[in-house]
C-alpha cells in the first residue's frame, strides 16, 4: 500500500504503546493447534565440540589491522562544512529531545524492523493522518539523540518529505554520511517514480581527521575501508555502497559481493577488483592488515566485468553501467566519484533526456 508523504515519529518503548502492539500482533498470529497426547521430549544429548572450517579457524585469530602515521585520508568534497558551522548543528550529545504525546498515536501494522528498532505504520487520532512508528530498542541515548539531531537538520532540503526523503549530494553537502546505504533502505514511490533513501540510525557528521566506528553498514554493503580498519573514512563510502547495490541489479547477482563474515567479505571483493590493487591501496594509506587475514585473503587477479555478464544480464549490462560500476567500485575511496559527479555520468543520460521532455 502507497503512503501519501507522511510523519516519522520516534518513541522511547512506552507500556500503553507496547500493549496495544503486542494485542495487534497476537491477534494477526494464527492460532496453533496443541497436541494432548504429545510425548515429553527426549533429553538432549551431550554437547559436542564444533569442527570448525579452516576458515572459521582462522577468522578466530585474526587481529585489526595496523594503521602507520603518515598517511591521513580527507574528504574530497564538503570536508569544512561542519566546522564552519555551529556547535550546536553537530553537537547531537547535547541536544535536547522533546518528545511528543505517544497517547496521540495508534498502530496499524508492523512494516519493518532493525537491529535497533521496530517500525510500524500508524495513524495520528487527531486528524487521522498516517505515519511511521519507530520504536527504539534499548540503546545508548546519544545514537538516539543524533539520529534524531540528523534528521531534523535534513528536514526541508532537497528530496525531503518531513524527516524521511533525501538525495546523497544533498545529505553530504550538509556534512553527514549515511553510512548503511542498501535496499532495505531504498523506499520507491513508483507512481511519482522517486526514490527515497531512509534509515538514518547509523548516519554521522563529517569531521576530517576524526576516526569513526568501522562497524556500520550491512556486511554486503560495507566498503574497503571498513573492512581494514581506515577509520577516517569520509562520505565516499556511501558511494561503494551505491556502486554494490548497482552491481547487483545490472548483473543480476544480489548481493553482489556475498561474504559469510566481514573477513570472507574482504576476499570476495578481492576476488574481483584483484589483491595488487588492495595491496596498492593499503600502501597508500600506510595499513598493515593482520597476518592471518592476509593468509585468508590470499592472491587473486583482477577480473574484467565482461566475466559477469550474460544472456540473463546482458540487456542491463550495457557499458554505460559497467562503467558507472567500474568507477564506484574502487577500493581507494578517494578515486570513487563524489554523489554530485556520480548524477553527472553519462548512464543517467537518459533519465535526463526524458525528463527534459517532460516525459
Amino acid at each position: 500500500m502507497a503512503l501519501r508523504p507522511f510523519q516519522f515519529i520516534f518513541f522511547q518503548r512506552h507500556p500503553s504503546l507496547l500493549r496495544r502492539i503486542a494485542t495487534t500482533a497476537a491477534a494477526q498470529r494464527p492460532k496453533q493447534q496443541i497436541n494432548v497426547n504429545q510425548q515429553k521430549a527426549k533429553p538432549a544429548p551431550p554437547p559436542q565440540l564444533p569442527i570448525l572450517p579452516m576458515h572459521d579457524f582462522m577468522s578466530q585469530k585474526i587481529g585489526k589491522s595496523v594503521r602507520h602515521p603518515g598517511a591521513p585520508s580527507v574528504a574530497r568534497v564538503y570536508p569544512d562544512v561542519n566546522l564552519v558551522r555551529p556547535k550546536d548543528y553537530w553537537d547531537y550529545e547535547s541536544h535536547a529531545v522533546q518528545w511528543g504525546e505517544q497517547d496521540d498515536y495508534e498502530v496499524v501494522r508492523k512494516v519493518g524492523r532493525g537491529k535497533y528498532s521496530e517500525v510500524f505504520e500508524g495513524v495520528h487520532t487527531t486528524d487521522n493522518e498516517k505515519c511511521i512508528i519507530k520504536i527504539l530498542k534499548p540503546v545508548k541515548k546519544k545514537k538516539i539523540r543524533r539520529e534524531i539531531k540528523i534528521l531534523q537538520n535534513l528536514c526541508g532540503g532537497q528530496n525531503i518529505v518531513k524527516l524521511l526523503d533525501i538525495a546523497l549530494d544533498y545529505c553530504h553537502s550538509q556534512g553527514i554520511m549515511h553510512r548503511d546505504v542498501k535496499p532495505h533502505n531504498i523506499a520507491i514511490d513508483h507512481k511519482q517514480r522517486k526514490l527515497r533513501l531512509i534509515d538514518w540510525g547509523l548516519a554521522e557528521f563529517y569531521h576530517p581527521g576524526k576516526e569513526y566506528n568501522v562497524r556500520v553498514a550491512s556486511r554486503y554493503f560495507k566498503g574497503p575501508e571498513l573492512l581494514v580498519d581506515l577509520q577516517d573514512y569520509d562520505y565516499s563510502l556511501d558511494l561503494w555502497s551505491l556502486g554494490c547495490m548497482l552491481a547487483g541489479m545490472i548483473f543480476r547477482k544480489e548481493p553482489f559481493f556475498y561474504g559469510h563474515d566481514n573477513y570472507d567479505q574482504l576476499v570476495k571483493i578481492a576476488k574481483v577488483l584483484g589483491t595488487d590493487e588492495l595491496s596498492g591501496y593499503l600502501n597508500k594509506y600506510r595499513l598493515e592488515l593482520d597476518q592471518n587475514l592476509a593468509a585468508l585473503v590470499g592472491r587473486h587477479t583482477r577480473k574484467p566485468w565482461t566475466k559477469f555478464i550474460n544472456a540473463e544480464n546482458q540487456r542491463l549490462a550495457v557499458p554505460e553501467a559497467i562503467d558507472f560500476v567500474d568507477k564506484l567500485l574502487r577500493y581507494d575511496h578517494q578515486e570513487r566519484p563524489t554523489a554530485k559527479e556520480a548524477m553527472a555520468h553519462p548512464y543517467f543520460y537518459p533519465v535526463r533526456n526524458a525528463e527534459s521532455c517532460g516525459q
